[in-house]
């Protein structure tokens, strides 16, 4: 058993994620690289300020990096997306008997069941006209799906999603905000083999691990990527948390030196919200599906990393039409001495012109 202060396991986590200084100096600038150790991009696409895939590449590359080289990966099929995240296509072996599972809710196999003529419909279009975003799949379900949520009588991006689920469909490219669906044997290469579910299971949860340095093994389910790591590594009591951890041993007693940085809100440093909690004692919640006027800190605020710590938020969008970056604020968590000051300004003056804006604040 590894005892650890929240300081060492803080620093356990940001080095694992490739945020210390060292990293950032002296890694060599390759993405597919980068993509494999974190095993997973965010695939949320809200471009208030970049994509998160896109931001979650320059906090780690800085300005080496281009969108334009992850679509080079991905049409290269070095990567893919799955839904849940642009993976290194080397893991997809991992994630084949999952698919073929799919979905695991009865309600869903029932409607796929029910819907067989459709399923075809929507293939048959895939085939001949693909890739393809849902709003350009005109096809007729045999039975709607029902639903109380914002997918009620969405039958076409239902019936996608859940063949994107099964590795029937795969995505090849996007539109705007719009995932371009087409057939997976397009997209995915021939031949791949299955790792079986027990033993492809711990081999996600160890590589999981080593991306994130510390986690729980078990705990609440949230959409998309897996945030916990079963028993992957070796236990560990965090000082000032309850309960047990999960610690990649290949992290300890490693050296750390902190950057500046601003994050991604679906950063994996900040995505599981209790673990950030516990480890960075930081407030946040993402307020883009507030009303306005009950934000604190603003549509989509970038969380800010100094040192091992994370000390507040930025407030900013990105106008493309008119070239710049506004800032509507730096909310302070804890108050900046000068060095913080400057050090933020320099981020968000290197984040504006990766974007290609200038910096405007508002007042």
């Amino acid at each position: 058993m590894h005892h650890l202060s929240r300081e060492q396991a803080r620093r356990i986590a940001l080095r694992a994620q490739l945020l210390d200084a060292d990293a950032f100096a002296d890694r060599p600038r390759d993405l597919l690289a980068t993509v494999t150790h974190l095993t997973a991009l965010p695939v949320e696409p809200t471009a208030a300020i970049a994509p998160s895939y896109d931001l979650v590449c320059w906090s780690r590359l800085g300005s080496s990096y281009q969108p334009s080289d992850l679509d080079d990966l991905l049409a290269d099929r070095d990567v893919y997306d799955d839904g849940n995240g642009i993976r290194p296509m080397a893991d997809l072996r991992l994630h084949l008997a999952d698919m073929a599972a799919w979905p695991p809710w009865a309600e869903a196999q029932d409607w796929l069941e029910a819907n067989e003529l459709f399923r075809d419909e929507v293939l048959d279009i895939l085939e001949a006209d693909g890739p393809l975003p849902s709003k350009l799949v005109h096809a007729t379900a045999q039975l709607p799906w029902r639903s109380s949520g914002w997918n009620a009588d969405r039958n076409v991006r239902m019936m996608l999603e859940l063949l994107l689920g099964q590795g029937v469909v795969a995505v090849n490219g996007r539109e705007g905000n719009q995932k371009k669906y087409d057939l997976a044997e397009r997209v995915y290469p021939e031949g791949v083999v299955a790792v079986p579910t027990d033993e492809a299971g711990p081999e996600r949860d160890e590589r999981r691990l080593r991306a994130l340095g510390i986690a729980r093994a078990t705990g609440t389910r949230i959409p998309g990527e897996p945030i916990h790591v079963g028993g992957a590594g070796e236990p560990a009591m965090v000082e000032g948390t309850k309960g047990q951890w999960r610690v990649d041993p290949a992290q300890l007693e490693r050296p750390f030196t902190g950057r500046t940085a601003l994050l991604s809100p679906f950063d994996a440093v900040v995505r599981d919200r209790k673990r950030m909690e516990d480890l960075f004692d930081f407030d946040y919640v993402l307020e883009m599906y507030k009303p306005q006027a009950a934000r604190r800190w603003g549509y989509f605020a970038l969380p800010i990393l100094y040192g091992d710590r994370l000390v507040g938020k930025l407030d900013a969008t990105a106008d493309r039409r008119v070239g710049r970056l506004f800032v509507d604020a730096v909310h302070q968590d804890v108050p900046f001495t000068r060095a913080m000051d400057r050090d933020v300004d320099a981020e968000i003056e290197a984040l504006a012109d990766w974007l290609g804006l200038t910096v405007t604040r508002q007042r």
